[in-house]
């Protein structure tokens, strides 16, 4: 278990890898976002993104998915009070073989409760090419060590 005293600026953290499917793209964007270029492979292909992609909060959910696998869950972590920045600079295409990091930007001491810490970081999702598909700084809490 890593705790709040465990983490540093400027450490980087390996998320994992993870893929998306034709299907899976289909699936999200007809229950969540279903617009022509998310659910119609001939629309898609019609429109600027030349094929089908992913909708961007299927994007954040395969990242979000990264993110409790490769850190929350091993992280005493208590929450988050929100997102800052949120951007899908290129889209995710069906087939894509994804990349999640994490960087931590800040880390400080909660002034109002000692039992944690606050911490910012810069999260990046990048296809197999190296390009980002997203990229987001966010805000989580992160519980300090229980003394003995």
């Amino acid at each position: 278990m890593r705790y709040f005293d465990d983490l540093s600026v400027g450490e980087t953290i390996a998320l994992g890898r993870t893929s998306v499917s034709e299907d899976e793209i289909l699936a999200f964007a007809r229950d969540f976002d279903p617009q022509p270029f998310h659910i119609d492979p001939e629309a898609a292909a019609a429109s600027i993104y030349g094929g089908l992609i992913a909708s961007g909060w299927h994007t954040c959910g395969l990242y979000m998915r990264l993110l409790a696998t490769g850190f929350l869950n091993d992280t005493a972590s208590l929450g988050s009070p929100g997102i800052d920045e949120l951007r899908w600079p290129r889209p995710v295409r069906p087939g894509d073989e994804l990349t999640g990091r994490l960087e931590i930007l800040e880390v400080r001491a909660s002034a109002s409760r000692p039992d944690r810490g606050i911490v910012k970081s810069r999260g990046v999702m990048t296809n197999a090419a190296g390009d980002e598909v997203l990229t987001c700084v966010a805000t989580n809490f992160v519980g300090r060590e229980p003394e003995a």
